[in-house]
């Protein structure tokens, strides 16, 4: 595995990780390109593309094109991001990164022998040639699945009483607001209520709303950046999480997915990207659209309801290992590839 960071090298699980600063610059490319051949033949590379993860202010075609003359190697790709949306009304800068990103995105996906693509919204911008072959593949949770009673009974002792009302995210603008306007309602109905926030800047959240909303003091709780054993037990011990996407549920989603592998009952609503399966899966509470009077309407029920929250758990576990589990996605990813389209998750 190659990915950029402090220079080095390390060995976990039978797998050697490359790291080095720079890695998708063309200097990098450079020795990127060595390594790789210092690798016997046949090779197959993936490609998880994500643009903006390739830096260069998300328009690095240079690498694109990298990767696109590859022709001695097997190319797969798994599309997580495809390209930046484009609007009329934006700014030229964002008018400019929409187009470089349709092109990287052309230049990756002409040029490989098998894609993937996170939700099926995705392979809409792909050629229509690679479409036809593209495979959906839902992203597996990439925290621990399974924690121990007592890592849980550690975290309900140190957080106190109260029911725990949990939230995972990065706490995006695309996030803030909807959040907001659904937890402060929440546990402004009962104090005894408390809100868990998890997640690389839950932190300066917390703190940005208690400016807002000072009585909340003892009820808001985060834990910013915690580590993955320490993060799945803080999920693990929370009675219902709340997650709120302007976009919608989708199976790209890794907050959703870690919660669902956890057993963790969850509200959550439907947006463009909602895929059909969560309607019809019931693993998690599912609500209409984005309005926050009717996510803040299917917690409070599930709030009064032990036995249902308890079902919908159990139930979300099952689903995840069935269609979502890491074992799921390396078998399809072992498994030749269909001759027709690939909706199989």
């Amino acid at each position: 595995m190659w990915a950029p960071g402090e220079a080095g090298e390390a060995h976990e699980d039978g797998l050697t990780v490359h790291r080095a600063p720079s890695l998708f610059t063309p200097a990098g490319l450079v020795r990127l390109s060595r390594g790789l051949d210092r690798c016997r033949k046949p090779r197959r590379l993936l490609l998880q593309y994500v643009p903006h993860a390739f830096g260069l202010k998300a328009m690095n075609v240079p690498f694109c094109a990298w990767f696109a003359a590859r022709r001695g190697d097997e190319r797969w790709v798994f599309f997580h991001e495809v390209v930046y949306p484009w609007s009329l009304g934006a700014p030229l800068r964002h008018q400019l990164l929409a187009a470089t990103t349709r092109v990287m995105l052309r230049l990756v996906a002409s040029a490989a022998d098998r894609t993937f693509v996170s939700i099926p919204t995705w392979a809409e911008h792909l050629p229509t040639r690679v479409r036809r072959h593209t495979e959906w593949r839902p992203v597996p949770s990439n925290f621990p699945t399974e924690v121990p009673p007592e890592a849980v009974a550690r975290v309900r002792a140190e957080l106190g009483e109260g029911l725990l009302l949990g939230h995972f995210g990065t706490y995006g603008i695309a996030t803030s607001e909807p959040l907001g306007r659904v937890l402060v309602p929440l546990l402004r109905a009962d104090p005894r209520r408390r809100g868990l926030l998890l997640g690389r800047g839950s932190t300066p959240w917390r703190e940005g709303q208690l400016r807002n909303h000072p009585e909340l003091s003892g009820q808001l709780l985060s834990r910013d950046s915690l580590a993955p054993d320490a993060l799945a037990a803080h999920l693990a011990a929370c009675e219902l999480l709340v997650q709120p996407y302007l976009d919608g549920v989708s199976t790209r989603r890794g907050t959703t997915m870690a919660s669902l592998a956890l057993g963790r009952p969850l509200v959550t609503n439907t947006g463009h990207l909602t895929e059909p399966l969560w309607r019809e899966l019931d693993a998690v509470a599912l609500v209409e659209g984005t309005a926050p009077a009717t996510l803040v309407e299917a917690a409070e029920r599930l709030l009064a309801r032990p036995e249902e929250r308890a079902a919908l758990g159990a139930r979300a576990v099952e689903v995840y290992r069935e269609r979502f589990s890491l074992e799921r996605t390396l078998e399809v990813l072992l498994s030749p590839a269909p001759t027709a389209g690939g909706e199989r998750p």
